[in-house]
């Protein structure tokens, strides 16, 4: 992505179960040294660099870099730098609305926490796991034990088996554990409508999901909704990868640029429609009361975990990612509703990408937006208060305020990256020419940042770092997070509070002009400056780390003047990122984002009439690959149903005779919502092979999002509810959709037919079994009620107490799987993993019963085995929607 010259991005094996490397370069295998022996016969030996050098943990930048900004006292230093060389201890996380996260709990309190600390591993008496003393109900643990002990260790075995299945399963999320913070401090609340800008790989986003469901009764949802947003879609398949584990209706899984999040205005024609739109609609702008703002950054607080940063570090990483920050963090409080709580966050120590992000964003904001003082939340998280001075790193020189920057690197260094955001624009002009000549010619120096040239002129280096700016701001509100305090990664923190709506001119700011461009711009006509193009002055030092995009675009909220806008192309701009490749839906396409600019014409008008409009007056090459079939053959045809391109559209479904079927079938209540909530991915309603179910308040989005001309970029939405049954015997079943897995919890307390009880020895042998004909069940009555199910999909649960049931008996303990009564027999509908799970579950949670007569050998029928696999299949089939 991007091209050859962007860093190597770190290959992930999920499904093969190998572990993460880096791959090799082919430039970098070695070739054979050619060598004489003593009867001067050639023989090829292999170099010393046909082994894997350990990472290098020093880097003498680094050093110099954060020694000077003070992050930690002088004394603690050698602490400091030696926790970073050490590997970061495992921590994972128990989904607190798990359906068994106490059972969970409760073995790792009482079995391996003792286990694991008596037995000792490797002869060290180090403690095993212990639960992270911050984090609430003692949900959080951190393991001691390296990857490597994991995995080769016999002691650990058991340990580790238990992590990866409860991992796999959805119980609990593997995730540093300074990572967990940042939800922490949002306070999310099952009402809220939650915003994550830069959400993949997905671990705060399943934490904020958990924030929603938690405490939620069986067969309810939430009131609120998690919307999850990155920029590349190969990580928003991995964060739809981590949320399907949840498996809940009130998530959103977007593919936008997050400096550009569209806000989704209704028009004013929509003011004058129908009243039956207007009721149908609560809401008619995306606003969200939590926004989640976890921005790119150079990372180098996680080098505990990635070594390979240590030989990649340079201030160049930071510097260029400031601007980007400060756009996001932007477009983040334009969208959060008055009241609301955005956390600002980094896995950076640098202070540019820090508390000088932050700064500025409070500047921007005068007094719309403030910081809130969290230091009485946590109380038993190490946390240290923000910097209130730091100075700017470029070009190997030290600047402790923006007037002594040459007019050559103003390009690359701005005010707001300094303490107090000032410009010094009139004192800028009368510096002495000698001074700054002198600066010029150091800060041209192509030296690179690894090295870190020392200053020859003491005293240029003391103009330099003369007047030392402090900064006014209440900047030790932010949090910093330090690897020594609690062996951990490191992190920045800040929270802020919106009390009232941001002022225009928060995105309205110029950048200071430099020399050049005041000599370039005495030779522009002056007709001609509202298509100017500025000279991007900022490419030699934009170095993102595996950023999400480096566009410095305007953040423009939805109340700036379109005309503005429209014909000038913004500075800075780095065209090879400005559509990442693979990206879902190209950005060419005939859509206006209404936060990015949109004119008011386009504003005015129905979204039907604003696409028709759109089309005609395209002047670019259409890239609907009907109208080139020649240059697009041999290509993959791409869907092109929906308004993004490639992005199959989101659809409400209204089939009310196969919908009215399907509740018929099962017996499903009057008292569950079905209207209005079920929607499906695919145009043609004669083949739809999914059904989604959508919560009230992603309905409610989803409405907005078509009247606003379909302005969301949807990579996934809802809750996979029902699923054609393609097999024979399924084709020949009264329906022919089953209930999906993943709805069962939440449908189960509104079934009233194709439902059967089962005692804990049936229960287990066909979890066992996965198939188990109608005759050789234990309970020969739980055989005669399964012989009179119509064929089709059935729901079996588990009876613990072999009490009478009429009807289902949902609570938190209620286990219950989907099967299909067939012919003959009863075939379990679940993935092996879930079937190990409940197995586990069931013998840790119920009393073993004496073995039935059951014949030994059992094999899946064809029926059965054809289901069973289809089932499997189709949980990989679903990695892009779930």
């Amino acid at each position: 992505m991007g091209g050859r010259g962007r860093s190597r991005t770190q290959r992930k094996h999920f499904r093969q179960n190998r572990e993460n490397v880096w791959k090799r370069s082919k430039h970098d295998e070695d070739n054979n040294v050619t060598t004489t022996n003593d009867d001067n016969n050639k023989e090829q030996q292999p170099s010393n660099k046909t082994h894997w050098e350990p990472f290098a943990t020093q880097n003498l930048a680094f050093d110099e870099y954060y020694k000077e900004q003070g992050i930690v006292p002088t004394d603690e230093w050698d602490a400091f730098v030696g926790c970073l060389r050490t590997p970061l201890p495992a921590a994972f996380r128990i989904n607190s609305s798990s359906q068994c996260y106490m059972d969970i709990r409760t073995k790792l309190e009482n079995d391996f926490m003792k286990t694991l600390q008596a037995e000792g591993v490797d002869g060290s008496e180090v403690e095993g796991i212990k639960p992270l003393p911050w984090y609430p109900e003692n949900l959080a643990w951190q393991s001691n034990f390296s990857r490597n002990q994991l995995r080769k260790n016999q002691i650990l075995e058991r340990f580790h088996e238990f992590l990866k299945l409860q991992n796999e399963i959805g119980n609990i999320t593997r995730q540093e554990a300074v990572s967990m913070v940042p939800p922490l401090f949002l306070d999310v609340r099952p009402e809220h409508f939650a915003l994550d800008m830069c959400a993949a790989p997905g671990s705060k986003t399943f934490q904020l999901l958990e924030m929603i469901h938690h405490l939620a009764d069986p067969g309810t949802l939430p009131s609120g909704m998690v919307l999850a947003n990155d920029v590349d879609v190969q990580r928003c398949n991995l964060l739809i990868h981590q949320t399907k584990r949840m498996s809940t209706a009130n998530l959103i899984v977007t593919n936008h640029e997050a400096q550009n999040f569209p806000s989704c205005h209704l028009n004013r024609n929509f003011a004058n429609g129908s009243e039956t739109q207007k009721r149908e609609l609560d809401i008619n702008q995306l606003q969200f009361d939590r926004v989640l703002c976890d921005v790119p950054c150079s990372g180098d607080g996680t080098l505990r975990k990635a070594p390979d940063i240590w030989r990649k570090w340079n201030t160049g990483n930071g510097n260029g990612l400031h601007g980007l920050q400060i756009q996001i963090a932007m477009r983040g409080l334009s969208l959060l509703k008055v009241g609301g709580r955005m956390v600002y966050s980094t896995c950076s120590m640098n202070p540019i990408e820090n508390e000088a992000a932050v700064a500025e964003v409070l500047r921007r904001c005068g007094g719309s937006v403030e910081l809130v003082d969290v230091s009485s939340e946590l109380p038993q998280l190490v946390r240290r208060p923000g910097l209130k001075k730091w100075k700017v790193r470029d070009k190997g020189m030290w600047y402790a305020s923006y007037k002594a920057v040459p007019d050559n690197r103003r390009g690359g260094v701005v005010p707001g990256m300094f303490p107090s955001g000032k410009t010094y624009a009139d004192a800028s002009e009368q510096n002495d020419d000698a001074t700054r000549a002198q600066l010029s010619d150091n800060g041209n120096n192509d030296t690179s940042e690894n090295d870190m040239p020392v200053l020859e002129d003491s005293a240029a280096a003391a103009t330099i770092l003369d007047d030392e700016e402090v900064s006014t701001l209440p900047l030790e509100r932010c949090m910093r997070i330090v690897p020594h305090d609690q062996n951990s990664g490191a992190f920045f923190i800040a929270v802020f509070h919106k009390l009232s709506p941001l002022p225009a001119s928060a995105f309205q700011q110029k950048k200071p002009v430099s020399l050049r461009e005041k000599l370039n711009s005495s030779n522009i006509q002056a007709e001609s400056l509202t298509t100017k193009v500025k000279e991007d002055e900022n490419v030699e030092d934009v170095k993102p780390v595996d950023s999400v995009g480096n566009e410095d675009v305007t953040m423009d909220d939805a109340d700036i003047q379109a005309e503005s806008l429209t014909t000038e192309v913004k500075e800075d701009v780095n065209v090879a990122d400005v559509k990442p490749v693979g990206s879902v839906g190209s950005e060419e396409t005939t859509t206006v984002d209404a936060g990015n600019g949109t004119d008011e014409t386009i504003l005015d008008a129905e979204p039907s009439e604003t696409l028709e409009k759109k089309e005609k007056d395209e002047t670019q090459p259409s890239t609907d690959t009907r109208a080139e079939p020649e240059t697009n053959r041999g290509k993959r045809k791409l869907q092109m149903q929906g308004k993004w391109r490639g992005v199959d559209p989101v659809i409400f479904y209204k089939e009310e005779a196969v919908v009215g079927k399907i509740k018929d079938f099962y017996g499903i209540k009057d008292s569950f919502p079905f209207e209005g909530h079920l929607i499906t991915r695919n145009s043609d309603m004669n083949h739809v092979k999914r059904v989604y179910y959508v919560s009230k308040s992603v309905k409610e989005v989803l409405h907005l999002n078509f009247l606003a001309g379909q302005q969301l970029k949807i990579a996934s939405v809802g809750l996979k509810m029902f699923e054609r049954q393609t097999s024979k015997d399924g084709a020949s079943a009264p329906c022919i959709f089953r209930i999906s897995s993943e709805a069962l919890p939440l449908m189960l307390p509104y079934l009233t037919k194709q439902i059967l009880y089962a005692s804990p020895a049936d229960f287990k042998h066909l979890l066992q079994y996965k198939s188990i004909k109608l005759g050789d069940f234990v309970d020969a009555g739980f055989g005669e009620k399964a012989s009179q199910l119509l064929m089709g999909c059935c729901v079996v649960v588990l009876n613990k107490d072999n009490k009478t049931l009429s009807e289902a008996q949902a609570d938190p303990s209620t286990i219950a799987i989907g099967c299909w009564r067939g012919r003959s027999n009863i075939s379990v509908m679940v993935t092996a993993l879930d079937c190990q799970e409940l197995l586990e579950r069931m013998s840790m949670g119920v009393e073993e019963e004496t073995d039935s007569s059951l014949p030994e050998t059992k094999t899946l029928t064809a029926e059965a085995d054809e289901i069973v696999e289809a089932e499997e299949g189709e949980v990989k089939e679903d990695t892009k929607q779930p």
